[in-house]
């Protein structure tokens, strides 16, 4: 299953397709204001009753990413949010730096599960073999899997900076993982029902 794109990520994202590299978040008047930033300067771009279910989301949301910093997907392409928190005037201020994830050692060997590798392995060859990337269609033939299930997959792979894709162009998959850390591609069969 899918995980849910948050409020945060939403306006991360509206963020950066105004220009901005980060997010400012403050109650002030009743509302939570909502501000993108590039480098010193700050631009209102939405604002939610301080009482309200958007609001509540919203500080959920910054509360767990300060926790841990949230590998997500946003146009397409990785980032990491790091939410830190100040105080003024005895109200919380949230400051969300959105940064690209920093690129792993090609000499240092990547983490990822068994199917994970599967699927990367399966990048390669199929790149190696037609001089393009895979789409996802082909994926499922291979694997025998769902649509959904191959989606998914595809986007942990991109947001844990496995592989990069260009929004809106079929068959962009690039993979950043050296083939010497691929495990050898072999068919994964599902189990028979029984």
């Amino acid at each position: 299953m899918s995980r849910p794109f948050t409020l945060l990520e939403d306006l991360c994202e509206h963020a950066l397709s105004m220009g901005a590299d980060g997010v400012e978040v403050e109650y002030q008047d009743g509302r939570e204001w909502v501000y993108a930033r590039q480098g010193n300067t700050a631009v209102s771009f939405a604002s939610f009753p301080g009482s309200s279910v958007d609001a509540k989301e919203l500080r959920d949301n910054l509360h767990r990413a300060h926790k841990k910093p949230l590998k997500t997907v946003l146009a397409g392409q990785a980032y990491v949010l790091n939410v830190r928190i100040t105080e003024e005037f005895g109200e919380e201020v949230f400051t969300v730096d959105i940064k690209r994830p920093a690129r792993p050692d090609p000499a240092a060997a990547p983490k990822f599960t068994k199917t994970q590798g599967q699927y990367l392995a399966f990048i390669y060859n199929y790149t190696e073999i037609h001089g393009c990337a895979p789409a996802e269609t082909d994926f499922q033939q291979y694997f025998r899997v769902s649509a959904p299930s191959v989606h998914e997959t595809i986007k942990t792979l991109q947001r844990n900076g496995l592989i990069e894709r260009v929004p809106g162009q079929a068959r962009s998959i690039r993979l950043l993982v050296e083939p010497e850390h691929l495990p050898r591609l072999t068919r994964m069969r599902m189990s028979a029902p029984g």
